[in-house]
């Protein structure tokens, strides 16, 4: 890549390479916060929403880009009600990221801390004072040098971003709900996987997950966090917890047990079919001494049932014969029709002898009918 630059000699806004390479705001949102930061004093008093029209981010986009500067510190805004009952919000936008605690001091018009006072040697300009905006300088920068040299290697994307293990879910969780409980200390994706495996260490000494975030978030410095990758791995690192003693013994595992050796029984020749069709069998367990396979064991039953089964009818019809030779009365084998007939005929000969002369008073005898043999 070819690259040419010419600095301005006026009439430029001088950005931190933090802000300018920060991948988390969008390019509306660094645009936005660099046109104010140019802007005269006379003009600084009109609303952040006029000066995103003025630059063509309206609608959608602005909400978006607001959030994210008030989501990473960079605008902070304050509504109150004045004397005659009308609500007026006042707004804080600062070139670089302010804690809760800071932008309430600048608001109130004290001076920020900061981390070195200017020293008393002779000769001196002025008296020591504070900065006014920020508690640091901004990071890969030195005051009168210009460095906008890329980085060497790219940051990943989230997408390109190998998926955490089962055990570090947990961990990466918690690690990215700490923006939740204070501002800066909110994580990417990428940074709270650099700080899964230490996390994990924790978990693994039974801290619960609650504990471990009041851990890391609690006790924070009064001029905020100035990384909170740096800041939480020093924590993970210095108040780790010490290792749980064992109470009991463990138990030993027992030795495998042998599997079982299965025996198979020899094949012997079935004796159910002989000659016909000589085969083999292999006897099941238990069966020991049988000489008939399964199909020969089942025919052979079954002709002893038929046996039995013969011998019980023949017995029943020899009972039935017997019961009807020991009856003396003919009609009492005598097939209803036969009997039926009989009685027609005995009625019709009775009949005729009363027309021949006869008195007709006695009653006529049964006929004595011939009963063929059954």
């Amino acid at each position: 890549m070819l690259w040419h630059a010419i600095a301005p000699s006026r009439g430029y806004t001088k950005a931190a390479n933090e802000l300018v390479r920060n991948q988390r705001l969008s390019s509306d949102a660094k645009i936005l916060l660099l046109y104010v930061q140019g802007l005269p004093a006379e003009r600084r008093g009109v609303a952040l929403s006029e000066h995103a029209r003025a630059l063509g981010i309206t609608g959608r986009a602005y909400q978006k880009a607001k959030q994210l500067l008030v989501a990473h510190g960079y605008l902070y805004e304050w509504r109150q009600q004045g004397g005659r009952g009308f609500w007026t919000t006042e707004q804080l936008l600062a070139n670089v990221a302010l804690g809760p605690d800071e932008a309430r001091r600048f608001r109130d018009g004290s001076p920020a801390p900061v981390a070195v006072s200017p020293g008393e040697r002779n000769p001196t300009v002025g008296q020591p004072g504070g900065r006014v905006v920020g508690g640091y300088t901004p990071v890969d920068e030195e005051l009168g040098k210009n460095s906008s040299h890329p980085p060497t290697e790219p940051a990943p994307q989230e997408a390109e971003l190998p998926a955490p293990e089962p055990e570090d879910a947990e961990a990466e969780r918690v690690l990215l709900s700490l923006r939740h409980v204070h501002r800066s200390l909110h994580l990417g994706v990428a940074e709270a996987r650099k700080l899964v495996k230490l996390a994990v260490v924790w978990l693994r000494r039974g801290v619960t997950a609650a504990e471990m975030r009041r851990v890391l978030a609690g006790d924070l410095p009064v001029d905020g966090v100035r990384s909170a990758v740096g800041f939480l791995r020093h924590r993970l690192v210095q108040k780790l917890p010490e290792a749980p003693t064992p109470t009991y013994a463990p138990t030993p595992t027992p030795p495998p047990s042998p599997e079982p050796v299965l025996s198979v029984s020899p094949l012997v020749t079935c004796a159910g079919r002989g000659d016909v069709d000589e085969h083999l069998f292999r006897p099941g367990p238990g069966d020991d001494g049988e000489t008939l396979c399964g199909p020969c064991r089942r025919e052979a039953a079954w002709l002893v049932w038929e046996g039995k089964r013969a011998a019980q009818l023949a017995s029943e019809a020899e009972a039935e014969v017997a019961r009807y030779e020991d009856d003396g009365d003919p009609y009492a084998r005598t097939p209803w029709r036969e009997k039926f007939a009989a009685v027609r005929a005995a009625e019709a000969a009775a009949a005729a002898t009363a027309d021949a002369g006869g008195t007709g008073d006695a009653a006529p005898a049964r006929p004595d009918v011939t009963v063929p043999g059954r």
